[in-house]
Order: C-alpha cells, then sequence, then structure tokens
C-alpha cells in the first residue's frame, strides 16, 4: 500500500499519537524518521494495538535540504499529498545555532519539499500557543529581542512559524498551522512520554520541592490532551481548504495555575503552595534557589487565546475536548507510576 501521508518527528511524544490516529483511521503513512529507530517506533504502535502493515519508513532529516533523502526513498514517497512536520528540537537551554538549524531551517526545508510535491493537498506545521502572533516574515531586529528575551527554543520556534507562514504562499503550498498549548497524556490512559514544562512542575510538587508558585491567581497555562491533538492534526487536512489556517488548540476549560496545581496536590495527597511570587521577582532570583528554569517562565503569563479556527474545524470533524480534571489527573498518575521518566517505578 502506497502511503499517501508523510509524518516528521514520528519518534516524537506527539508524532506517535497521529501515526497511530493515521493508521487506525486506514490512511497508509510514511515515516521519515533518523536511521534505526523504525524498531522501536513499531514496537511501540504494536504495544498500543495499532497494525504497521500500512506503515513505510524512510529515513529523512529535517536538518539537509530535501530531507536527506535517498532517491529510492524519493521514489517511495511519490504519492504522497498530505505532509505533517511535527519534527522540532524540544529542549530548553539549546545553543542558538542548534535551536535554529532544526526548528528554522528544518521547517523551510520541510516546506520546500512540500512544494516540489506533483500535487501537495496540505503541509501541517506544528508551531505552539505561545509563538502565534508575530509578524511575518520576521524583521532582524526583532528575532535578536526575542533570542535574548526568550531562549533559543522559545525564539526559533518563532523564527520558524514566522518563515513558513511567508514563504508558503509564495510556493503554493497550501498551509495549516497547529498551535497546541502545553500537551498532557492520553485522556484515558494518562500516557505521556514528555517530562519537561509542566510535568517538571507536578514532579517538584509531587516530591516536595515547590514551596511557592511563580505567576499570579489569574495565570494561565492551558492544556490539551494527547488523543485530542492527534484527532485533531489528522483532520486538518481533511477540512482545511484554502492557501492558510492557523489553529489554536487547547482546552479553554483548564482551570488557572494555581487551581490546577491544587487539583493535582489534592489527588496526589500532597500540600499545595500558598505562597506566589511575581514573574519578575522569580526572574530576579538565582535558578538554585528557585528551581525554575528561566526559558519557561515566559509560558507563566494572564493572557488568553483566540481558539475559534481550531473549534471550527473541531465541530466539523466531530472533535470534542475530553473532560480536563480527569485527564489531568490521569496524567498525574501516570507521571508518578513511570517516575516522571527517570526509568524506575515510583
Amino acid at each position: 500500500m502506497t502511503a499517501t501521508t508523510l509524518v516528521l518527528g514520528a519518534n516524537g511524544f506527539i508524532g506517535r499519537w497521529l501515526v497511530r490516529e493515521l493508521l487506525d483511521q486506514g490512511h497508509p503513512v510514511a515515516v521519515g524518521i533518523r536511521s534505526g529507530r523504525d524498531t522501536e517506533l513499531r514496537r511501540w504502535l504494536t504495544a498500543h494495538d495499532t497494525a504497521t502493515d500500512a506503515l513505510t519508513t524512510v529515513a529523512a532529516d529535517i536538518t539537509r535540504p530535501d530531507l536527506g533523502l535517498s532517491p529510492a526513498d524519493h521514489e517511495r514517497l511519490a504519492e504522497v499529498r498530505d505532509i505533517h512536520n511535527l519534527a522540532a528540537l524540544f529542549r530548553f537551554g539549546l545553543p542558538r545555532d542548534e535551536a535554529r538549524t532544526a526548528n528554522r531551517d528544518g521547517a523551510v526545508h520541510v516546506l520546500r519539499w512540500a512544494a516540489a510535491r506533483p500535487a501537495p493537498r496540505r503541509l501541517v506545521h506544528l508551531s505552539g500557543y505561545r509563538v502565534t502572533g508575530h509578524p511575518s516574515p520576521l524583521p532582524p531586529d526583532r528575532t535578536e529581542q526575542l533570542y535574548r528575551r526568550l531562549g533559543a527554543y522559545e525564539a526559533s520556534k518563532i523564527e520558524g512559524d514566522s518563515a513558513v507562514r511567508a514563504l508558503a504562499p509564495e510556493l503554493g503550498v497550501p498551509l495549516s498551522v497547529v498551535s497546541p498549548s502545553t500537551v498532557i497524556g492520553h485522556s484515558v490512559t494518562g500516557e505521556a512520554g514528555q517530562y519537561l514544562g509542566l510535568a517538571a512542575l507536578v514532579e517538584q510538587l509531587y516530591r516536595g520541592r515547590l514551596p511557592a508558585l511563580a505567576g499570579s491567581r489569574r495565570t494561565f497555562v492551558p492544556v490539551v490532551a494527547a488523543d485530542h491533538l492527534a484527532r485533531f492534526l489528522a483532520a486538518a487536512p481533511q477540512h482545511d481548504r484554502g492557501p492558510l489556517h492557523q489553529h489554536t488548540v487547547l482546552d479553554p476549560a483548564t482551570p488557572e495555575l494555581p487551581a490546577l496545581v491544587a487539583l493535582l496536590a489534592d489527588h496526589l495527597g500532597v500540600r499545595a503552595p500558598r505562597l506566589r511570587l511575581p514573574v519578575a521577582l522569580v526572574r530576579r532570583l538565582p535558578r538554585a534557589l528557585t528551581g525554575a528554569d528561566p526559558e519557561t517562565l515566559s509560558f507563566l503569563a494572564t493572557d488568553r487565546y483566540d481558539t475559534t479556527s481550531a473549534d471550527h474545524l473541531a465541530t466539523a470533524a466531530g472533535l470534542h475536548h475530553p473532560p480536563v480534571a480527569e485527564t489531568l489527573r490521569r496524567w498525574a498518575d501516570h507521571l508518578v507510576a513511570t517516575d516522571f521518566g527517570h526509568g524506575r517505578p515510583a
């Protein structure tokens, strides 16, 4: 069965759930992954009761033009119409050049490869909810400010988002930019697979290392369940029409951060922090004292986000957010059961 959909970043946390969703829906899927990781993905899919007969693997590297594909792999992808680019470096403290190569240059390489397809239906580019709202193209002076203020990870994601939005119309590639909020576990099993950001805060809470909470009572760190996001991504090529769509995907019922932490503290049987510190103060305190990565602090905002376009697509596709409180509890249970990714049962 010849693949009609290509997923890049398929071995990542979100990518695995998307590949599983597409295969379960009956789509023949190709995945572009680094060599040697094919067995890992197939083993994960099999463990999740997903058949891999319609799965094709090619060796791809988004940091290289034409994705570094061999002629034989180009041929295997001849009938691909939908491309999902979920490949990125997600790590705080990245060197600027490393972040830029993956998250900006990689995004452009994928777009140019999509433009060379005979009849691409849609490129779906995974962005982030704090990434949207910047000009496209991004002025150089603005770029420098972003790297100084936000750090390499978030700034490089903004660069990549801006670059593909500017270039896609010029190249004639229909583009859907999907910008999810913090992705938590599966709504039924709680299974996660990612332990940065909010998951690290939950670990501090569980281990009694969270004496205070940065932000205010209105700080809003929205979440979205991994399985809901996978279904949304799978639906985008089928429902989006026209040159460009931008979707911010989050559950608006997410409690504000103090209430979210209190909910999880009650569930885990630990004490929630009563003290709140302004983010500006936490930035000035030594990291050894606060335990907070400086690059995470920009996410502690009171902003609210426009989800109108995502809501329209979800309605058309028959998608609904699962109950957020129960999803948070199941996610927390899974984090504890897997010792927060440290490789041993709690």
